[in-house]
């Protein structure tokens, strides 16, 4: 009786959320019992692309899965396949054959497929790519105690003193600001002075007359035309050349001469007006082997992206005739670029997540689009994101940053939306998403749909008809707001992400109790195939 209970109270609370988000006369959200027509297919009702994302287990060995795809969509998508970490193997070279095969296979069936995805930070091969900004063999000893700046409290830090400009000197924990843990140095520099002005100064640490020693350390600054140096204190002093920031985490590294048995470093950063963040110092014994530039490293790593993309759209040069060539720039929340410190918790052991910003900054996308546009200058290329329908703040981002790469020169021709989505996602956010978007002028593709019935993940929902009308609503819906919306001459595509319930993403990938798609386990098509027939009919 309870869990009964429990799964009716919660399908008329989503029932009163759809309600309240559109105007049911309007929309034919009420509507449960009257998506009946399934004669024909979606692909030859449609105006505009059809297409599905494929699992290359299924469509290989699953004959009904294949039929299905072939019998409705003119192009696909492959879901793992075409990513970094389908591709490259350890040793950074590219293994295509399973690419190969499903390619061959789809093209044998009469259908195109759309590249995803070439510059993302998932699904990476990590393992790879992290090590270009490793170095081997152990770890040299770090002499400077609390380099990264965590411990302490307030605006105080364990081991290290302000001398000079007290007040300029703070902690910060902003994600932005740090370049990892949990919190940083920031210093706010207000006029041009003397570099003494600003004195922060590290604990003495043991060091041995006449021996080198290597500071290496990460800095960042508000905006362009910033300049600090180092300098030690203990013996003759020594001072660093001036070390010019930019609005992205620079690594810089300074070799000095110890003089005396016991040396501190100081950070001199009164020189030149700006807001300065600072994170990871270390100083090191020089005889031991250098770690890489932040340069260094920022070339390998630009290296890995263009060989990646450019090896991957060669391939399928004049085949594959269009590419989501950046995935997911923006974060999540405030729609800031992407980079890990604002992806939320990422374990150090993942071999997954690799992010081209952290090194690359705000031009990884820049260079992605044109390492992708040299390989083939006849392909579409996309710029892809998730959550544009319920945040706006993301949505806004993406777009001024779209608008940004194309104001440096990207070939940019269009813009996906995701939209994994659920029966009570608002209705008002689907609208503001698609009007904004066909306002750019660019090509608009509906990238990787589908409708979960379970948003809340709870363990006793069941695929039944009042959830099934709820998702035939919203599937309905979205497809009317994309023709409402989107002109004719900038829609690309329509893409459903997967296409029968018990292999979608949801269920076999992340394990969850859910009916996300157009078919049921035995491939009947369910209301919500009908809904999208029925709009794409009476819209052709």
């Amino acid at each position: 009786m309870k869990a009964s209970f429990k799964k009716y109270t919660w399908a008329i609370l989503a029932f009163a959320a759809t309600l309240s988000a559109c105007e049911p006369d309007e929309f034919g959200s009420m509507n449960f019992g009257n998506y009946t027509d399934t004669d024909g297919s979606l692909k030859d009702a449609a105006s505009f692309p059809i297409g599905m994302a494929i699992n290359y287990n299924q469509f290989m060995s699953d004959p009904n899965y294949k039929a299905a795809v072939v019998r409705e969509a003119d192009n696909v998508t492959f879901e793992y396949h075409m990513k970094h970490g389908a591709l490259v193997r350890n040793d950074g070279s590219i293994d295509f054959t399973s690419a190969d095969r499903l390619f061959d296979a789809a093209s044998a069936a009469g259908l195109e497929v759309f590249g995803h995805t070439l510059g993302w930070h998932s699904n990476q091969n990590a393992t790879y790519l992290n090590s270009l900004a490793g170095s081997s063999g152990p770890a040299p000893q770090n002499l400077i105690l609390n380099g990264s700046f965590e411990a302490g409290s307030g605006n105080s830090f364990t081991n290290w003193g302000v001398w000079n400009g007290a007040s300029s000197v703070s902690a910060t924990t902003v994600a932005t600001e740090k370049q990892e843990g949990a919190r940083g140095l920031k210093v706010v520099v207000a006029a041009n002075g003397n570099p003494w002005n600003i004195q922060v100064a590290s604990d003495l640490f043991p060091t041995q007359t006449g021996k080198q020693y290597r500071v290496t350390f990460h800095i960042k600054a508000a905006n362009a035309g910033g300049k600090m140096r180092l300098s030690t204190q203990g013996g003759t002093p020594q001072y660093s050349p001036d070390f010019n920031t930019s609005t992205d985490w620079g690594q810089f590294t300074w070799t000095f001469p110890a003089t005396d048995a016991q040396t501190r470093i100081m950070i001199d950063i009164g020189s030149t007006a700006n807001t300065y963040f600072l994170d990871n110092f270390s100083v090191v014994d020089a005889s031991t082997t250098a770690p890489p530039t932040g340069a260094e490293v920022a070339a390998k790593v630009d290296n890995a992206l263009q060989t990646f993309i450019s090896q991957t759209v060669t391939r399928y040069k004049g085949k594959v005739k269009a590419w989501d060539v950046v995935n997911e720039p923006m974060a999540d929340g405030n729609g800031a670029l992407r980079v890990r410190a604002n992806s939320g918790t990422i374990p150090a052991t993942a071999t997954d997540k690799f992010f081209w910003a952290d090194y690359l900054g705000r031009n990884w996308g820049l260079k992605a689009f044109q390492y992708a546009a040299a390989a083939d200058p006849n392909a579409l290329l996309f710029i892809n994101d998730y959550n544009l329908e319920s945040n706006n703040a993301k949505l806004d981002s993406l777009i001024k940053y779209t608008m940004e790469l194309k104001q440096k020169g990207a070939k940019i021709n269009g813009i996906g939306t995701q939209m994994h989505i659920s029966t009570n996602t608002s209705y008002a956010g689907i609208v503001n998403m698609f009007k904004k978007l066909a306002a750019t002028g660019l090509l608009v593709r509906v990238s990787e749909l589908d409708v979960q019935l379970n948003p809340s993940e709870l363990s006793y929902i069941t695929d039944d008809a009042q959830h099934r009308g709820l998702q035939a609503a919203m599937y309905k819906f979205v497809l009317e707001s994309y023709i409402k919306y989107v002109p004719a001459n900038q829609r690309h595509g329509f893409t459903i992400w997967g296409v029968n319930d018990p292999t979608s993403w949801l269920v076999l990938t992340l394990n969850k109790n859910d009916f996300p798609l157009l078919f049921d386990k035995d491939y009947n098509k369910k209301p919500a195939y009908s809904a999208l027939l029925q709009t794409l009919k009476a819209n052709k």
